[in-house]
């Protein structure tokens, strides 16, 4: 049940924001017993952010929240594999970007909770 939310004010063209659904769905795989099949996200572009005081540097926020958790060495991998993408795709530095986990206790789907 992992949702991957990320907010950057940079824009985000249809093609990106497809190949970042492509590529984020394969990463997820990284954190064992994940999938995309399970995984929702979610893209704001051209957020009013501001990055060391300065409002015209690209930059991105990902929020990662997962079902249960992760072990480090899976926790960095993605963080890896996300920075790259983003890299990538949307032409914002490694260095502005953060990635923020957070491993819920209680997930609701269809009703009821795991």
């Amino acid at each position: 049940m992992p949702f991957i939310h990320t907010r950057t004010n940079v824009k985000i063209t249809k093609e990106q924001e497809i190949s970042l659904k492509e590529q984020f769905g394969k990463a997820i795989s990284l954190i064992r017993g994940k999938s995309e099949s399970w995984l929702m996200l979610e893209f704001d572009d051209e957020c009013k952010m501001y990055f060391r005081g300065d409002g015209h540097t690209s930059c991105a926020m990902v929020d990662v929240s997962l079902y249960g958790g992760a072990s480090p060495n899976e926790y960095d991998a993605l963080t890896e594999k996300i920075t790259e993408v983003i890299f990538h795709e949307l032409n914002i530095g490694k260095g502005q970007i953060y990635i923020k986990y957070n491993e819920i206790e209680y997930w609701g789907y269809n009703g009821h909770n795991f």
